[in-house]
């Protein structure tokens, strides 16, 4: 089966690809740098020539509330044109738990636009809703730090390896289309400045953690559940100190 992968040189991508590679499946690789370009149009109708399955990790270089909607907007509608001439027959789409319940970010209303362009599209999809995953600690870390001090908020996070997503997001190509929404999630729940606090000990890094309900998270309050998920999500493999022990420091 030919399988395009939107993003495909980044982390999920990389080793979406490889997992896919390795069970047989012809896959592109799909990105700016490799000639497929979804906000231009270039290459897309090339790449998506002959392809079953589309995967779209497609993430915006830009964070700012105006650019991120456009990105996604923009690469969203291109991509589903292109799949509708060739013939694609499932449409997976990456995308955060929690884009619907926190509205004041910017970020998570773009990818609530993104997912209604897969939805109405009339191809057959399956969106993964992910929790954040491990590899972001020390940005959320960063986020919340003034001198050296780190104050983040004290909602739930339940994050996930990279590895383990790029594991049910095979699983979700090489499956039928849901027509619906899959939820992942990591093997742990704690709070998020918990979670870091134990990130940065691990790394060595001094920096004091404060726990502060009114913390800001890139823009926007969480609530306790704003970030996971009791919907029955598909649950990883990977805890922290498993995924600290063999991915954190590359």
């Amino acid at each position: 089966m030919k399988i395009v992968i939107i993003g495909g040189t980044g982390l999920i991508g990389s080793k979406t690809a490889d997992r896919l590679r390795k069970q047989g499946h012809e896959v592109i690789a799909a990105a700016p740098n490799t000639g497929v370009n979804t906000i231009t149009g270039e290459g897309l109708a090339e790449a998506l020539t002959g392809a079953s399955v589309v995967i779209d990790l497609a993430n915006s270089p830009s964070f700012e509330d105006k650019a991120v909607l456009e990105f996604f907007e923009t690469s969203g509608r291109n991509l589903m044109a292109a799949e509708k001439v060739a013939g694609v027959k499932h449409h997976i789409a990456l995308s955060i738990i929690g884009t619907d319940r926190l509205p004041e970010s910017g970020y998570m209303r773009a990818k609530v636009a993104q997912e209604k362009i897969v939805k109405e599209s009339g191809i057959p999809y399956t969106i993964v809703h992910s929790t954040q995953f491990m590899e972001f600690l020390g940005g959320i870390a960063q986020s919340g730090t003034v001198g050296d001090t780190t104050r983040l908020s004290t909602g739930f996070l339940q994050p996930i390896a990279s590895d383990d997503v790029a594991d049910f997001v095979t699983d979700a190509a090489l499956a039928a289309p849901m027509n619906g929404i899959i939820e992942i999630s990591g093997p742990e729940r704690a709070r998020l400045w918990d979670f870091v606090a134990r990130y940065l000990k691990a790394m060595g890094d001094t920096r004091k953690v404060v726990a502060d309900p009114e913390a800001q998270y890139f823009g926007t309050k969480l609530e306790d559940g704003s970030l996971v998920s009791d919907n029955n999500p598909r649950i990883g493999r990977i805890n922290f100190e498993q995924w600290f022990a063999t991915s954190a420091r590359k």
